[in-house]
C-alpha cells in the first residue's frame, strides 16, 4: 500500500536474508548490539548485493522539506534490530540516478539509504549539506523510522554533493561518518571536523584534480580524526557515477566501522589496502 511521500516495491530478486553465521558472529554481536549481517569477507563486501533483501520506497518532491525528494532503499528484515542511515547527494546539474546505484548495493549490507535529488541542480556544497541534513531527519521522523537508529546517521556525496557531504559533517558533528567522492568544495580546511571521514579521490579528476580538492580535504580536518584518503588509479571525476566495486568495498567497510562500530571491517581498512586499482592511500590506522 503507497503512504504519501512514499511508493514503495520490494527490490526482487536480490538475495535472501543473512542471519549471523555461528560461533564468532554472534560472539561479536554479543559484545557490540549494532553489529549486523555474518561475519564479512572480501567476496562479500565486492559483491553487488549483500546479506539483506532490500526494499524501496519514493519521497516525492511535495512531501520532502528541505531537500527535492529521493529514493530510499532498506532491509526487509528487522529481526536483527534498527539500522544506521545514511542520506547521499548527487554531483553538479545531476540527479538521483547518477548515484542510484549506490543505494541497494549499501542498503543490502544492512543500512537505510536515501538518494536525494537536490532543490535546484545548480546548488552548492553549503546547499547540499543542508539538503544531506534535511534528508536525515526526514528519515528518522518517516513511517521508516522504527527501523533506523537516529544516533547512527552518516551521509555521502559526489562531487558538489561530496563537497555538501563534508560541511554536512562538519555541521552536525553527532554523525558517525562522511564520505565525500571526488568532491568538490572552495573551503580546504576543516579544523572542527568530529566525524569519521573517508575522502575518495580520483587520479584523472579534470574538475575537482585530487591536488586542490581531496588531497586538501584530507590533510585540513584534525590528524587526530579518524580518517583516510583513497585515490581511484587512473579515474575520472565521474568514476561514483556507475557501479564501481572499489568505492563500493571501502564506503561499506567505513560505513560499517563507524556507523556501527563493527570492528570486523577493520581488516579491510588497517592496514592500508594495496590494490591496483587505488594509487594512493592513506590513513591513520589504527582507528580509535
Amino acid at each position: 500500500m503507497a503512504r504519501k511521500g512514499f511508493a514503495m516495491r520490494v527490490l526482487a530478486p536480490l538475495v535472501l536474508v543473512g542471519g549471523l553465521t555461528a560461533g564468532t558472529s554472534a560472539a561479536h554481536a554479543s559484545d557490540n548490539p549494532y553489529e549486523r549481517g555474518p561475519d564479512p569477507t572480501e567476496s562479500s563486501i565486492e559483491a553487488s548485493r549483500g546479506p539483506f533483501a532490500v526494499a524501496q520506497s519514493t519521497v516525492s518532491r511535495t512531501a520532502a522539506r528541505g531537500f527535492g525528494g529521493g529514493t530510499v532503499y532498506y532491509p526487509t528484515d528487522t529481526s536483527q534490530g534498527t539500522f544506521g542511515a545514511i542520506a547521499i547527494s548527487p554531483g553538479y546539474t545531476a540527479t538521483q540516478s547518477s548515484i542510484a546505484w549506490l543505494g541497494p548495493r549499501i542498503a543490502s549490507q544492512g543500512f537505510v539509504v536515501i538518494t536525494i535529488d537536490t532543490l535546484s541542480r545548480y546548488d552548492q556544497p553549503s546547499a547540499r549539506a543542508d539538503q544531506l541534513l534535511a534528508a536525515l531527519d526526514h528519515l528518522t521522523g518517516s513511517s521508516l523510522r522504527d527501523r533506523i537508529d537516529p544516533t547512527r546517521l552518516g551521509v555521502m556525496g559526489h562531487s558538489m554533493g561530496g563537497g555538501g557531504a563534508i560541511e554536512a559533517a562538519n555541521d552536525r558533528p553527532s554523525l558517525q561518518a562522511s564520505i565525500p567522492l571526488t568532491g568538490w568544495h572552495t573551503t580546504k580546511t576543516w579544523s572542527r571536523m568530529a566525524v569519521p571521514t573517508l575522502v575518495v579521490g580520483a587520479e584523472n579528476d579534470g574538475v575537482a584534480p585530487v591536488a586542490s580538492h581531496s588531497e586538501p580535504f584530507y590533510e585540513g580536518t584534525p590528524a587526530e580524526l579518524d580518517k583516510a584518503y583513497l585515490e581511484l588509479n587512473d579515474a575520472s571525476h565521474y568514476a561514483p557515477n556507475s557501479p564501481n566495486v572499489t568505492i563500493a568495498k571501502y564506503s561499506i567497510s567505513w560505513l560499517k566501522r563507524f556507523i556501527d562500530n563493527d570492528t570486523r571491517y577493520e581488516q579491510f581498512l588497517c592496514p592500508a589496502p594495496a590494490e591496483s586499482t587505488i594509487s594512493e592511500y592513506r590513513d591513520t590506522c589504527p582507528h580509535s
